[in-house]
Protein backbone atom coordinates (compact mmCIF):
# COMPACT_ATOMS: atom_id res chain seq x y z
CA UNK A 1 0.00 0.00 0.00
CA UNK A 2 1.12 3.33 -0.84
CA UNK A 3 0.55 4.73 2.81
CA UNK A 4 3.54 2.98 4.19
CA UNK A 5 5.98 4.26 1.61
CA UNK A 6 6.92 6.80 4.04
CA UNK A 7 7.71 4.02 6.41
CA UNK A 8 9.84 1.78 3.84
CA UNK A 9 11.77 5.15 3.89
CA UNK A 10 12.97 4.82 7.34
CA UNK A 11 13.55 0.96 6.89
CA UNK A 12 15.58 1.37 4.17
CA UNK A 13 18.35 4.17 6.55
CA UNK A 14 18.17 1.40 9.17
CA UNK A 15 19.69 -1.68 6.82
CA UNK A 16 22.33 0.80 5.12
CA UNK A 17 23.48 1.34 8.55
CA UNK A 18 23.39 -2.22 9.59
CA UNK A 19 25.12 -3.21 6.20
CA UNK A 20 27.45 -0.26 5.88
CA UNK A 21 30.36 -2.19 8.16
CA UNK A 22 30.57 -5.13 5.68
CA UNK A 23 30.04 -3.28 2.71
CA UNK A 24 33.16 -0.99 3.19
CA UNK A 25 35.84 -3.92 2.49
CA UNK A 26 34.15 -4.68 -1.48
CA UNK A 27 33.11 -0.92 -2.89
CA UNK A 28 35.12 -1.29 -5.79
CA UNK A 29 33.38 -0.92 -9.05
CA UNK A 30 33.99 -1.36 -13.23
CA UNK A 31 32.63 0.13 -16.19
CA UNK A 32 30.84 -3.15 -16.87
CA UNK A 33 29.06 -2.67 -13.41
CA UNK A 34 28.21 1.38 -14.00
CA UNK A 35 26.40 0.95 -17.19
CA UNK A 36 24.39 -2.18 -15.24
CA UNK A 37 23.78 0.22 -12.56
CA UNK A 38 22.16 3.12 -14.51
CA UNK A 39 20.46 1.27 -17.57
CA UNK A 40 18.44 -0.36 -14.31
CA UNK A 41 18.01 2.70 -12.71
CA UNK A 42 17.04 4.23 -15.79
CA UNK A 43 14.43 2.20 -16.27
CA UNK A 44 13.18 2.12 -12.96
CA UNK A 45 12.70 5.84 -13.05
CA UNK A 46 11.05 5.50 -16.28
CA UNK A 47 8.58 2.99 -15.31
CA UNK A 48 8.29 4.08 -11.50
CA UNK A 49 9.05 7.78 -10.32
CA UNK A 50 5.48 10.06 -10.13
CA UNK A 51 6.33 12.74 -12.55
CA UNK A 52 7.23 10.71 -15.96
CA UNK A 53 8.45 13.78 -17.81
CA UNK A 54 11.34 14.38 -15.32
CA UNK A 55 12.27 10.85 -15.15
CA UNK A 56 13.04 10.86 -18.69
CA UNK A 57 14.73 14.19 -18.16
CA UNK A 58 17.07 12.41 -15.13
CA UNK A 59 17.40 8.98 -17.53
CA UNK A 60 18.60 10.79 -20.14
CA UNK A 61 21.07 13.04 -18.13
CA UNK A 62 22.49 9.53 -16.22
CA UNK A 63 23.38 7.94 -19.56
CA UNK A 64 24.67 11.14 -21.13
CA UNK A 65 26.82 11.69 -18.31
CA UNK A 66 28.15 8.39 -18.37
CA UNK A 67 28.77 7.98 -22.63
CA UNK A 68 30.31 11.15 -22.22
CA UNK A 69 33.10 10.32 -19.37
CA UNK A 70 31.63 12.16 -16.33
CA UNK A 71 31.97 8.79 -13.49
CA UNK A 72 34.83 7.52 -15.05
CA UNK A 73 36.91 8.72 -12.09
CA UNK A 74 34.75 7.20 -9.63
CA UNK A 75 35.84 3.76 -9.01
CA UNK A 76 34.44 3.86 -5.40
CA UNK A 77 30.66 2.43 -5.19
CA UNK A 78 29.58 4.58 -2.09
CA UNK A 79 30.89 7.98 -4.15
CA UNK A 80 29.10 6.23 -7.07
CA UNK A 81 25.81 6.45 -5.46
CA UNK A 82 26.13 9.94 -3.54
CA UNK A 83 27.37 11.32 -6.92
CA UNK A 84 24.23 9.37 -8.78
CA UNK A 85 21.60 10.91 -5.93
CA UNK A 86 23.16 14.37 -6.90
CA UNK A 87 22.74 14.11 -10.02
CA UNK A 88 19.26 13.21 -9.82
CA UNK A 89 18.45 15.74 -7.47
CA UNK A 90 19.51 18.44 -9.77
CA UNK A 91 17.18 17.76 -11.86
CA UNK A 92 14.04 16.67 -9.51
CA UNK A 93 15.13 18.70 -6.66
CA UNK A 94 13.20 15.36 -4.91
CA UNK A 95 14.75 14.89 -1.58
CA UNK A 96 13.30 11.41 -1.50
CA UNK A 97 14.99 10.33 -4.45
CA UNK A 98 18.68 8.68 -3.30
CA UNK A 99 21.32 5.86 -4.84
CA UNK A 100 22.56 4.05 -2.03
CA UNK A 101 25.32 1.03 -2.25
CA UNK A 102 23.64 -1.34 -0.55
CA UNK A 103 24.67 -5.19 -0.93
CA UNK A 104 23.19 -7.25 1.52
CA UNK A 105 19.65 -5.21 1.29
CA UNK A 106 20.26 -5.49 -2.43
CA UNK A 107 20.77 -9.06 -2.11
CA UNK A 108 18.08 -9.70 0.23
CA UNK A 109 15.34 -7.79 -1.50
CA UNK A 110 16.51 -9.64 -4.64
CA UNK A 111 16.43 -13.29 -3.42
CA UNK A 112 13.12 -15.06 -1.30
CA UNK A 113 12.85 -16.62 2.14
CA UNK A 114 14.52 -19.87 2.36
CA UNK A 115 11.47 -21.80 3.20
CA UNK A 116 9.69 -20.35 0.20
CA UNK A 117 6.70 -18.22 1.89
CA UNK A 118 6.18 -14.23 1.23
CA UNK A 119 8.18 -12.01 3.73
CA UNK A 120 5.67 -10.69 6.56
CA UNK A 121 6.88 -7.72 7.97
CA UNK A 122 10.33 -6.05 8.77
CA UNK A 123 13.26 -7.81 9.84
CA UNK A 124 13.58 -8.49 13.49
CA UNK A 125 17.07 -6.51 13.69
CA UNK A 126 14.77 -3.63 13.26
CA UNK A 127 11.75 -4.14 15.17
CA UNK A 128 14.11 -4.77 17.78
CA UNK A 129 16.05 -1.32 17.71
CA UNK A 130 12.04 0.12 17.19
CA UNK A 131 11.55 -1.20 20.89
CA UNK A 132 14.91 -0.24 21.94
CA UNK A 133 13.64 3.59 20.92
CA UNK A 134 10.04 3.48 22.47
CA UNK A 135 8.66 3.17 18.60
CA UNK A 136 10.32 7.14 18.80
CA UNK A 137 7.95 8.12 21.68
CA UNK A 138 10.95 9.77 23.24
CA UNK A 139 10.08 12.10 25.59
CA UNK A 140 6.37 12.26 27.17
CA UNK A 141 5.33 15.04 29.66
CA UNK A 142 3.12 17.34 31.46
CA UNK A 143 4.58 20.85 31.08
CA UNK A 144 3.10 23.57 34.06
CA UNK A 145 0.19 25.08 32.67
CA UNK A 146 -1.02 21.34 32.03
CA UNK A 147 0.12 21.11 28.39
CA UNK A 148 1.22 17.82 27.27
CA UNK A 149 4.97 17.36 25.58
CA UNK A 150 5.58 14.63 23.08
CA UNK A 151 8.96 14.68 21.65
CA UNK A 152 8.28 12.18 18.73
CA UNK A 153 11.17 11.33 16.81
CA UNK A 154 9.47 8.68 14.25
CA UNK A 155 6.26 8.24 12.57
CA UNK A 156 6.08 4.01 12.51
CA UNK A 157 3.53 1.95 11.33
CA UNK A 158 0.16 1.96 13.91
CA UNK A 159 0.34 -1.97 13.86
CA UNK A 160 3.57 -1.52 15.19
CA UNK A 161 3.35 1.45 17.56
CA UNK A 162 -0.09 1.77 17.82
CA UNK A 163 -0.22 0.65 21.56
CA UNK A 164 2.62 3.27 22.94
CA UNK A 165 0.94 6.13 20.79
CA UNK A 166 -2.66 5.47 22.20
CA UNK A 167 -0.84 5.31 26.33
CA UNK A 168 0.79 8.78 24.85
CA UNK A 169 -2.53 10.06 23.70
CA UNK A 170 -4.36 8.19 26.70
CA UNK A 171 -2.11 10.24 28.87
CA UNK A 172 -2.78 13.68 27.38
CA UNK A 173 -6.36 13.11 27.55
CA UNK A 174 -6.86 15.67 30.72
CA UNK A 175 -4.47 18.06 28.86
CA UNK A 176 -5.40 21.69 28.48
CA UNK A 177 -2.99 21.75 25.53
CA UNK A 178 -0.63 19.50 23.46
CA UNK A 179 2.74 20.06 22.24
CA UNK A 180 4.07 17.47 19.38
CA UNK A 181 8.02 18.09 19.03
CA UNK A 182 8.90 17.31 15.74
CA UNK A 183 12.27 19.28 15.26
CA UNK A 184 14.22 15.94 15.15
CA UNK A 185 11.67 13.72 13.39
CA UNK A 186 12.53 12.68 9.77
CA UNK A 187 9.09 11.02 8.79
CA UNK A 188 7.17 7.29 8.71
CA UNK A 189 4.44 6.39 8.30
CA UNK A 190 1.20 7.85 7.17
CA UNK A 191 -1.27 5.38 9.50
CA UNK A 192 0.38 7.13 12.55
CA UNK A 193 -0.36 10.28 11.64
CA UNK A 194 -3.89 8.93 10.82
CA UNK A 195 -3.94 7.42 14.40
CA UNK A 196 -2.55 10.37 16.26
CA UNK A 197 -4.54 12.89 14.83
CA UNK A 198 -7.75 11.00 15.20
CA UNK A 199 -7.17 11.63 19.09
CA UNK A 200 -7.63 15.34 18.16
CA UNK A 201 -10.97 15.34 17.44
CA UNK A 202 -14.26 14.01 18.91
CA UNK A 203 -15.59 10.74 18.50
CA UNK A 204 -18.34 10.95 14.98
CA UNK A 205 -15.91 13.62 13.70
CA UNK A 206 -15.34 12.91 9.87
CA UNK A 207 -11.85 14.98 8.89
CA UNK A 208 -10.26 14.16 5.89
CA UNK A 209 -6.51 14.40 6.20
CA UNK A 210 -4.56 14.03 3.17
CA UNK A 211 -4.99 11.99 -0.67
CA UNK A 212 -1.97 10.26 -2.20
CA UNK A 213 -1.75 9.79 -6.12
CA UNK A 214 -0.02 6.69 -7.17
CA UNK A 215 1.62 6.71 -10.38
CA UNK A 216 1.88 2.94 -11.01
CA UNK A 217 -2.16 1.96 -10.16
CA UNK A 218 -2.57 5.44 -11.84
CA UNK A 219 -5.02 5.75 -8.49
CA UNK A 220 -5.83 8.45 -6.01
CA UNK A 221 -6.02 7.21 -2.28
CA UNK A 222 -7.75 9.13 0.75
CA UNK A 223 -6.63 9.16 4.80
CA UNK A 224 -9.51 10.29 6.87
CA UNK A 225 -9.54 10.53 10.77
CA UNK A 226 -10.55 7.10 12.34
CA UNK A 227 -14.00 5.93 13.77
CA UNK A 228 -12.44 4.79 16.94
CA UNK A 229 -9.38 4.78 19.21
CA UNK A 230 -8.57 3.23 22.26
CA UNK A 231 -9.35 5.06 25.21
CA UNK A 232 -9.96 8.89 25.87
CA UNK A 233 -9.75 12.08 23.13
CA UNK A 234 -9.01 14.97 23.84
CA UNK A 235 -10.63 17.22 20.79
CA UNK A 236 -10.94 20.51 22.92
CA UNK A 237 -6.71 20.75 23.74
CA UNK A 238 -4.99 23.43 22.01
CA UNK A 239 -2.21 21.72 19.81
CA UNK A 240 1.32 22.94 18.82
CA UNK A 241 3.56 21.40 16.25
CA UNK A 242 7.55 22.24 16.56
CA UNK A 243 9.07 21.87 13.12
CA UNK A 244 12.94 22.61 12.49
CA UNK A 245 14.65 22.66 8.32
CA UNK A 246 15.41 18.76 9.50
CA UNK A 247 11.35 18.16 10.17
CA UNK A 248 10.81 16.11 6.82
CA UNK A 249 8.38 13.56 5.05
CA UNK A 250 5.57 11.99 6.89
CA UNK A 251 6.09 14.79 10.08
CA UNK A 252 5.42 17.45 7.30
CA UNK A 253 2.19 15.65 6.49
CA UNK A 254 1.57 15.50 10.06
CA UNK A 255 2.56 19.50 10.55
CA UNK A 256 0.85 20.23 6.99
CA UNK A 257 -2.68 18.26 7.36
CA UNK A 258 -3.27 20.52 11.09
CA UNK A 259 -2.16 23.68 9.62
CA UNK A 260 -4.73 23.63 7.09
CA UNK A 261 -7.31 22.19 9.21
CA UNK A 262 -6.71 25.50 11.40
CA UNK A 263 -6.27 22.39 14.61
CA UNK A 264 -2.31 23.26 15.83
CA UNK A 265 0.02 26.95 15.62
CA UNK A 266 2.94 25.73 13.79
CA UNK A 267 6.13 27.27 15.65
CA UNK A 268 9.80 26.97 14.64
CA UNK A 269 11.41 26.79 11.47
CA UNK A 270 10.32 26.42 8.07
CA UNK A 271 10.36 22.00 7.60
CA UNK A 272 12.42 20.15 4.78
CA UNK A 273 10.46 19.89 1.72
CA UNK A 274 9.58 15.70 0.99
CA UNK A 275 5.79 15.23 0.07
CA UNK A 276 7.08 12.39 -2.00
CA UNK A 277 6.32 9.12 -0.91
CA UNK A 278 7.48 5.70 -2.27
CA UNK A 279 9.90 2.71 -1.69
CA UNK A 280 13.06 1.11 -2.07
CA UNK A 281 14.04 -1.45 -4.87
CA UNK A 282 17.34 -2.90 -6.05
CA UNK A 283 19.41 -1.77 -8.53
CA UNK A 284 21.51 -4.02 -10.08
CA UNK A 285 23.51 -6.23 -7.85
CA UNK A 286 24.51 -4.17 -4.75
CA UNK A 287 22.95 -0.93 -5.17
CA UNK A 288 19.07 0.36 -3.80
CA UNK A 289 17.09 3.16 -4.53
CA UNK A 290 14.31 5.21 -3.22
CA UNK A 291 12.42 6.17 -5.80
CA UNK A 292 9.38 8.57 -5.12
CA UNK A 293 5.89 6.79 -6.97
CA UNK A 294 3.43 9.18 -5.51
CA UNK A 295 2.47 12.71 -4.02
CA UNK A 296 0.65 14.33 -1.57
CA UNK A 297 -2.14 16.20 -2.27
CA UNK A 298 -3.78 18.02 0.30
CA UNK A 299 -7.71 17.87 0.21
CA UNK A 300 -7.94 22.11 1.43
CA UNK A 301 -5.12 23.62 -0.36
CA UNK A 302 -5.22 20.93 -3.30
CA UNK A 303 -1.32 21.24 -3.29
CA UNK A 304 1.28 19.65 -1.12
CA UNK A 305 4.77 21.19 0.64
CA UNK A 306 6.99 19.44 -1.76
CA UNK A 307 10.13 21.62 -2.27
CA UNK A 308 8.64 24.86 -0.25
CA UNK A 309 8.56 23.13 3.45
CA UNK A 310 5.90 23.87 5.79
CA UNK A 311 6.07 27.63 6.83
CA UNK A 312 5.88 27.82 10.47
CA UNK A 313 2.76 30.48 11.42
CA UNK A 314 5.35 31.72 14.58
CA UNK A 315 8.91 31.75 12.87
CA UNK A 316 11.35 31.21 15.74
CA UNK A 317 15.02 29.23 15.82
CA UNK A 318 14.45 25.86 16.59
CA UNK A 319 15.87 25.68 19.86
CA UNK A 320 13.28 28.03 20.77
CA UNK A 321 10.80 26.30 19.37
CA UNK A 322 9.34 24.58 22.96
CA UNK A 323 9.73 27.79 25.02
CA UNK A 324 7.75 29.73 22.28
CA UNK A 325 4.98 27.34 22.13
CA UNK A 326 4.45 26.50 26.03
CA UNK A 327 4.35 30.68 26.48
CA UNK A 328 1.87 30.84 23.75
CA UNK A 329 -0.09 27.82 24.67
CA UNK A 330 -0.30 29.11 28.33
CA UNK A 331 -1.48 32.60 26.69
CA UNK A 332 -4.01 31.32 24.39
CA UNK A 333 -5.52 29.18 27.37
CA UNK A 334 -5.51 32.13 29.71
CA UNK A 335 -7.69 34.24 26.90
CA UNK A 336 -10.20 31.20 25.85
CA UNK A 337 -10.55 30.71 29.73
CA UNK A 338 -14.09 30.60 30.85
CA UNK A 339 -13.61 31.46 34.76
CA UNK A 340 -11.55 34.14 36.26
CA UNK A 341 -9.54 30.76 38.24
CA UNK A 342 -8.66 29.50 34.88
CA UNK A 343 -7.44 32.82 34.26
CA UNK A 344 -5.57 33.04 36.99
CA UNK A 345 -3.85 29.57 36.65
CA UNK A 346 -2.81 30.08 33.20
CA UNK A 347 -1.67 33.49 34.22
CA UNK A 348 0.48 32.36 37.30
CA UNK A 349 1.82 29.42 35.31
CA UNK A 350 2.50 32.19 32.11
CA UNK A 351 4.55 34.39 34.89
CA UNK A 352 7.24 32.07 35.81
CA UNK A 353 8.06 31.03 32.42
CA UNK A 354 7.86 34.49 30.59
CA UNK A 355 10.71 35.35 33.68
CA UNK A 356 12.75 32.55 32.22
CA UNK A 357 12.08 33.43 28.76
CA UNK A 358 12.96 37.56 28.91
CA UNK A 359 14.91 37.55 32.54
CA UNK A 360 14.09 40.44 35.11
CA UNK A 361 17.26 42.48 35.62
CA UNK A 362 16.98 44.15 39.10
CA UNK A 363 19.96 46.23 40.68
CA UNK A 364 22.00 44.44 43.33
CA UNK A 365 21.29 47.77 45.52
CA UNK A 366 17.52 47.02 45.26
CA UNK A 367 18.10 43.19 46.30
CA UNK A 368 20.26 44.21 49.18
CA UNK A 369 17.22 46.98 50.56
CA UNK A 370 14.75 43.97 50.32
CA UNK A 371 16.91 41.72 52.65
CA UNK A 372 15.90 41.03 56.01
CA UNK A 373 14.10 39.02 58.72
CA UNK A 374 10.21 38.47 58.33
CA UNK A 375 9.53 36.93 61.07
CA UNK A 376 10.40 33.43 60.77
CA UNK A 377 11.34 33.90 56.89
CA UNK A 378 14.25 35.75 55.74
CA UNK A 379 15.40 37.24 52.64
CA UNK A 380 19.19 37.11 52.28
CA UNK A 381 21.53 39.20 49.88
CA UNK A 382 24.67 36.93 48.48
CA UNK A 383 26.64 37.22 46.20
CA UNK A 384 24.79 39.36 44.04
CA UNK A 385 21.69 37.50 44.73
CA UNK A 386 18.65 36.94 46.90
CA UNK A 387 17.90 34.06 49.07
CA UNK A 388 14.82 32.89 50.84
CA UNK A 389 14.62 30.77 53.82
CA UNK A 390 12.53 29.94 56.65
CA UNK A 391 13.84 28.82 59.76
CA UNK A 392 15.08 25.21 60.53
CA UNK A 393 14.88 24.81 56.11
CA UNK A 394 17.00 25.19 53.29
CA UNK A 395 17.96 28.00 51.60
CA UNK A 396 16.10 28.71 48.28
CA UNK A 397 17.48 31.00 45.28
CA UNK A 398 15.47 33.53 43.90
CA UNK A 399 15.12 34.91 40.14
CA UNK A 400 12.86 38.05 39.99
CA UNK A 401 9.69 38.05 38.16
CA UNK A 402 9.10 41.16 38.48
CA UNK A 403 11.02 44.14 40.05
CA UNK A 404 9.06 43.25 43.26
CA UNK A 405 8.07 39.55 43.14
CA UNK A 406 10.60 36.87 42.61
CA UNK A 407 9.96 32.75 42.92
CA UNK A 408 12.33 30.05 44.04
CA UNK A 409 14.31 28.37 41.40
CA UNK A 410 12.42 25.02 40.29
CA UNK A 411 9.49 25.65 42.33
CA UNK A 412 5.91 27.06 40.61
CA UNK A 413 3.67 26.59 43.57
CA UNK A 414 4.63 30.09 45.35
CA UNK A 415 6.00 33.45 44.70
CA UNK A 416 7.04 36.51 47.01
CA UNK A 417 6.38 39.60 46.98
CA UNK A 418 7.73 42.90 48.58
CA UNK A 419 5.96 45.51 50.08
CA UNK A 420 6.58 48.68 50.36
CA UNK A 421 5.54 52.21 51.69
CA UNK A 422 6.38 55.45 51.80
CA UNK A 423 10.03 54.29 49.64
CA UNK A 424 10.33 51.32 52.82
CA UNK A 425 9.80 47.78 52.49
CA UNK A 426 7.21 47.10 54.97
CA UNK A 427 6.38 43.25 54.56
CA UNK A 428 6.83 40.04 52.32
CA UNK A 429 3.47 39.07 50.57
CA UNK A 430 3.27 34.93 50.09
CA UNK A 431 1.41 34.11 47.60
CA UNK A 432 0.35 30.77 46.50
CA UNK A 433 -0.46 28.91 43.36
CA UNK A 434 -4.40 27.62 44.98
CA UNK A 435 -5.07 31.38 45.63
CA UNK A 436 -3.97 31.83 48.98
CA UNK A 437 -1.87 35.04 50.35
CA UNK A 438 0.30 35.71 53.49
CA UNK A 439 1.37 38.88 54.83
CA UNK A 440 4.86 38.81 57.00
CA UNK A 441 5.61 42.32 58.67
CA UNK A 442 9.96 43.25 58.22
CA UNK A 443 11.00 42.86 61.79
CA UNK A 444 14.58 43.52 61.06
CA UNK A 445 16.33 44.90 58.25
Amino acid sequence: MMKRSFFLAALTLFCIGMASCSAAAQQGMDAVEKQTVIDSLSAMLEENYVFPDVAKRMSADLKQRLKSGGYQSINDAVLFADRLTQDLQAISHDKHLRVNFNPAQARAMRQPPADGQERQGPPAEYLNELRRNNFGFKEVKILEGNVGYLDLRGFNPASLAGETAAAVMNYFSNADGIIFDLRQNGGGDPGMIQLLTSYLYAEGDEIHLNNFYYRPADEITQTWTLPYVPGKRNPNAKVYVLTSSYTFSAAEEFTYNLKNLQRATIVGETTGGGAHPGGTRPVADRFVAFVPIGRAINPISKTNWEGTGVEPDVKTPAEKALETAHLLALEDLQKSAKDEQAKGYFEWNAAFLKAQLTPVAVPAQQLQAFAGSYGERSLIFEGGKLYYQRVGRPKMELYPLTATTFAPVGRTDFRIGIEQQNGNVSAMLFQYSDGRNERNERTKA
